[in-house]
């Protein structure tokens, strides 16, 4: 075990998986000489070669093209796309290609790629560098969706999703990227994708949340202990395919429910969460099942982030309202 931030546990999944799989590839942008813009990828060109680790073009649509071709052809590609802002010219790579030639050609070929990227605010950024559109991803049949909350569990699932004979898009909190340490095996470790964690147990409430949320969620929850109100967390991890049942179960023991997304709030996952606990636990709520997400607005430029970015006290607010509904 070794103390790694997200950026080196992302990293030693990586390596480790192109030392297991002489099929895996990785291109992006300035990944190679440069590591990457974050250094994510930093000294894997030296250590595995230019024709494994690969500077491409300014060109997100022709890196995800290139990256089907590989993958049908019998490699397995882990792109990297800068930002998450800059993902939309591949969308239709994405939309016509990966996510359906498993079912074009009725399983005869597959696409077990991966698209890398950094996703959400929190590091006052330029305009496209602080983005949350997983809901765009999520709404794509034949696309897996996977948003890790720590280092430990961005080690875990980067390698399951490399292995994964689907497209997967993998989306990091760039917030998270150093933000924390914890211990992570220094060899293989893999978590299953498709399976949400529960991070606490609790009677009172259950909140729901992935990726950087989880550390403004866990703040919140350590605040309304302090007032007696014990709090159920559970931790997303796959967007996409969404463990309902674990929500579903977590929230007929609590009867309430507060979903908390740093996208906007119309049309989120929060969104289809909710939705999901209306369908199979609504006898059970004792409240309205309620959302702390993103105002419907562009992400603000520096000055502005804060006054947009969830904070642990607005949590804490729709928490104690919730609970005394």
């Amino acid at each position: 075990m070794a103390s790694m931030n997200m950026v080196q546990a992302i990293n030693s999944a990586l390596a480790l998986e192109m030392e297991r799989d002489p099929s895996m590839v990785m291109l992006g942008e300035d990944i190679g000489v440069d590591g990457g813009v974050f250094r994510v990828t930093e000294g894997l060109q030296k250590r595995f070669g230019p024709a494994r680790v690969i500077d491409t073009p300014l060109a997100e649509g022709g890196i995800i093209g290139m990256s089907i071709g590989m993958a049908i052809n019998g490699l397995r590609p882990v792109a990297e796309i800068q930002f998450m802002g800059f993902s939309y010219p591949a969308m239709n790579q994405l939309i016509s290609h990966a996510s359906r030639m498993r079912n074009r050609t009725r399983s005869r070929l597959t696409v077990p790629m991966v698209m890398r990227m950094p996703y959400g605010a929190g590091v006052k950024a330029l305009e496209h560098h602080s983005e949350s559109t997983e809901a765009l991803f999520v709404h794509i049949p034949g696309l897996k969706v996977v948003v890790p909350s720590t280092p430990l569990e961005a080690k875990g699932l980067l390698t399951a999703s490399i292995r994964d004979p689907d497209p997967v898009i993998f989306l990091e909190p760039t917030r998270s990227y150093r933000m924390l340490k914890e211990e992570v095996p220094d060899g293989e470790y893999v978590i299953p994708l498709g399976k949400a964690r529960m991070v606490q147990e609790g009677k009172d409430l259950t909140l729901i949340g992935w990726g950087a949320m989880m550390v403004q969620i866990q703040k919140a929850v350590d605040e309304a202990a302090k007032k007696g109100i014990s709090c159920e967390v559970i931790d997303m991890r796959t967007l996409s395919p969404m463990d309902s049942a674990t929500v579903v179960e977590s929230v007929k023991r609590t009867g309430r429910a507060i979903v908390v997304q740093e996208a906007p709030k119309t049309c989120g996952v929060g969104a289809e969460i909710v939705a999901r606990i209306n369908e199979k636990a609504l006898l059970s709520l004792q409240a309205p099942v309620a959302r702390v997400a993103g105002p419907d607005i562009i992400v603000p430029l520096p000055k502005g982030e804060d006054y947009y970015y969830i904070s642990p006290e607005r949590i804490l607010a729709e928490i104690e309202r919730t609970v005394s509904f």
